[in-house]
């Protein structure tokens, strides 16, 4: 594993993170597997919250690295105290607005998920997706959400290692992107920003999980913070069926392909709820 990288020396790079998600801010819902496209997408989605978080009933959950705010939509429809917290202004601003339009109540604030600002124990329940993959101290980060955490809370990180494939994903990415530059198959993503100076890969190169993020290396580094029990969930199938509705034939069978999880951890304390 890579040694724990020091903020001091990576000012730069969590600022060019931040500038990159603001620049993808405006088209970041229209992207499949972002924004929830279909019901039965949505109701995937609830049965894995519910899975590891139980009902709301009010319990007050931080939804960190909130973007535009469809995991806080979600946690809101099961009956949580929302507050999504996110760096980029940008995508407060569109998260604000989706919530003004459907009548929601959840609080969006920009805040550093690496450094959240939150009172001690004052959260039932945590949430990332699509986070800690982008992470520049892992351990620093899961050792504030600890923190924030009331004894018994919960953690819940969707996730994903977006660097390492294994040989039937790769041929399918290959076959996917050959049918593109022949216009067999359109682009599922043709809205998405170019990115001439290759910024993403440059990121990827440079945060802790550069290699990948793999569940077995995150469930670890949370057992070390001081979580327990920590369980890896990989059965996220009727997500990722939903999700390839609106995918091209190869590329909905790639999203089956890749080591996308959930990983529950849980603070020890008496106060835990159990999940349905």
């Amino acid at each position: 594993m890579i040694d724990t990288i020091q903020y001091g020396k990576n000012d730069s790079l969590r600022d060019e993170i931040k500038s990159y998600w603001s620049g993808r801010a405006a088209t970041f819902d229209l992207s499949p597997g972002h924004e929830i496209f279909s019901e039965d997408e949505r109701e995937a989605w609830h049965a894995l919250i519910l899975k590891h978080l139980g009902h709301g009933e009010g319990r007050k959950a931080l939804d960190l690295a909130s973007g535009t705010g469809v995991i806080s939509h979600l946690m809101d429809d099961l009956g949580f105290q929302v507050t999504g917290m996110d760096w980029s202004e940008t995508m407060l601003a569109l998260a604000r607005e989706k919530a003004k339009s459907r009548r929601r109540s959840i609080r969006f604030f920009v805040g550093d998920a690496e450094n959240t600002m939150e009172p001690d124990e004052s959260a039932d329940v945590i949430i990332t997706r699509h986070l800690v993959w982008t992470l520049v101290d892992p351990q620093a980060s899961f050792a504030e959400w600890f923190r924030v955490l009331k004894p018994g809370g919960r953690l819940l990180i969707v996730d994903g290692d977006f660097v390492n494939t294994g040989w039937r994903e790769k041929l399918v990415k290959k076959l996917a992107a050959g049918l593109e530059s022949i216009g067999l198959v359109k682009p599922d993503q043709p809205r998405k920003p170019a990115d001439p100076e290759n910024t993403f890969n440059s990121i990827l190169s440079r945060v802790y999980f550069s290699k990948g993020a793999r569940a077995g290396d995150v469930a670890a580094l949370l057992r070390a913070t001081g979580f327990e029990p920590v369980a890896i969930d990989q059965e996220l199938q009727a997500i990722h069926r939903a999700q390839a509705k609106n995918f091209s034939l190869l590329k909905g069978i790639l999203r089956g392909l890749q080591h996308r999880y959930a990983v529950c951890a849980v603070k020890p304390g008496d106060n835990s709820v159990t999940p349905d």
